[in-house]
């Protein structure tokens, strides 16, 4: 059995030394391929990011009326958790407290520090920040539940529709770069899946006197076929070695630029955590398609 194993590893260590050429070009489309495939994942990681960052940033505000008492407040916002679960926080900010932050938040600003004293009487509305768990449907629920519900009445407005479009765009950009991405992908694995099914092939023209003996002498037809796919996983390998050695240079030299960019999301970290899960896509990528169009092709000559 192991000598059987040596024997087509020199067999397809010999058919992939001899075409050269032919080699390099398989290897060279499922590099491309692993690098794409690798590059969404990367992107699925920086997409959940930002996802997460904005569900944090963005809520919804609901003004009450100058006169609404801050028991009545605190009782809507009771009344909120109980109908919708879904909601992650409430936050009551008084009429004070607001013109505490907005101050804070101006006080280089001369000019409208100097218009608000102008005003005289605090301006500012009290509020209540909601966030939920993020899915666009849920805003809208509850932004209805304040406009439409009994204590709606008590309700100067409500601060939701200019978040709405933000909050929808940013996920019809990150599903549909998803699945662009995927559309692509599966392009790529077809059209690697013909440049690897046409070098076997070559290599098989160049083969046949080699595979017309092992049949003579009765050599199985896992025998015969071993060697061509072993070379399919040798391109599967060659490429998974290219392109680790990439994404670990990219990722350990491009780390600061990409933190400076987004602070918060490192893509050296990011790699760190989820390094085996490179290996896997990487390695199950390259040796899959090289095995499996090997596969293909030899045993549809075998058949003839």
């Amino acid at each position: 059995m192991f000598k059987n194993f040596k024997r087509i590893l020199k067999f397809a260590f010999d058919d992939f030394s001899r075409n050269k050429g032919t080699s390099v070009a398989a290897i060279f489309m499922l590099t491309i391929i692993i690098l794409f495939v690798t590059g969404l994942f990367f992107f699925q990681g920086l997409a959940n990011y930002l996802t997460s960052q904005l569900k944090n940033t963005i809520d919804i505000t609901a003004y009450f009326k100058a006169a609404t008492s801050e028991e009545d407040i605190l009782d809507v916002k009771d009344k909120i958790l109980k109908i919708s679960p879904n909601i992650k926080s409430i936050e009551y900010v008084s009429k004070e407290q607001a013109l505490a932050d907005f101050n804070e938040k101006h006080k280089d600003n001369p000019v409208l520090v100097k218009s608000l004293e102008e005003v005289g009487d605090n301006p500012f509305l009290p509020s209540l920040n909601i966030i939920t768990n993020g899915d666009p449907q849920q805003y809208a629920s509850v932004s209805n539940i304040l406009q439409t519900s009994d204590f709606g009445k008590l309700i100067e407005k409500v601060d939701f529709s200019q978040k709405k479009s933000t909050i929808e765009k940013v996920y019809s950009v990150t599903t549909n770069i998803s699945l662009y991405g995927i559309i692509i992908e599966i392009i790529l694995v077809i059209i690697a899946l013909l440049v690897i099914y046409n070098t076997i092939e070559l290599t098989i023209e160049s083969s046949k006197n080699e595979i017309a003996t092992m049949k003579v002498v009765g050599a199985s037809d896992w025998f015969i076929k071993g060697p061509f796919v072993m070379q399919g996983a040798f391109y599967g390998i060659i490429s998974f070695i290219i392109c680790f050695s990439i994404l670990v240079l990219c990722s350990y030299f491009l780390s600061p630029q990409a933190s400076a960019i987004l602070p918060g999301f490192g893509i050296w970290n990011y790699f760190l955590t989820n390094w085996w899960i490179f290996v896997l896509i990487q390695l199950g990528f390259g040796v899959g398609l090289g095995a499996i169009s090997a596969l293909i092709v030899v045993k549809k000559h075998l058949e003839v």
